[in-house]
């Protein structure tokens, strides 16, 4: 099982390991999941297992991606965490839930949890996110999280908004 990162009222955070290969898959065949990401969904399981294996985010940057689990029955409702993107040198807050998780103000929890682990225990100053247009959801997330709109941008070669918040910033909400 993956390393224990952080824990909310309802939920665990821990690194994702080839033991989630399964989930991970299961959670990227969902057309309406991966909608506005960007990314094709895994060919197989195995490899989603051999992406996990090659993540490079946890030994690298110290954080990455991580898996979400309800704490009171152990289900695993998709990942959310924080990623270092070497091109803008940022770190960006992202998540990704099984549908019928959606709307449970699980990726809200789990995205705030992560903005304070990143400016309290990784120093981070500043973390953005973004989110296409046509993703109102996500970017509802963002704004409940206490990030204000940055500037336009694109994600996966598609019209996009960055949102930003600073450790200042994010301190004063508390």
């Amino acid at each position: 099982m993956g390393k224990f990162i952080l824990e909310t009222d309802r939920l665990l955070l821990r690194e994702i390991g080839p033991e989630d290969a399964r989930k991970m898959y299961e959670l990227n065949l969902d057309p309406e999941v991966i909608k506005y990401t960007g990314d094709p969904p895994f060919e197989s399981e195995l490899a989603a297992e051999n992406f996990i294996r090659n993540y490079p985010d946890y030994s690298k940057n110290g954080y990455g991606r991580w898996l979400v689990v309800r704490k009171t029955d152990d289900e695993i409702l998709g990942w959310c965490g924080l990623k270092f993107l070497p091109e803008t040198q940022e770190t960006d807050v992202g998540y990704r839930f099984f549908k019928k998780f959606w709307g449970m103000g699980y990726a809200t929890e789990a995205a705030e949890a992560c903005l304070e682990y990143g400016f309290k225990n990784l120093g981070l100053q500043t973390i953005v996110a973004r989110a296409m247009h046509e993703n109102p959801a996500s970017i509802q997330v963002m704004k409940k999280i206490g990030m204000a709109y940055w500037k336009e941008t694109d994600c996966a070669h598609e019209p996009a908004v960055c949102y930003k918040i600073t450790k200042a910033e994010f301190a004063g909400k508390k």
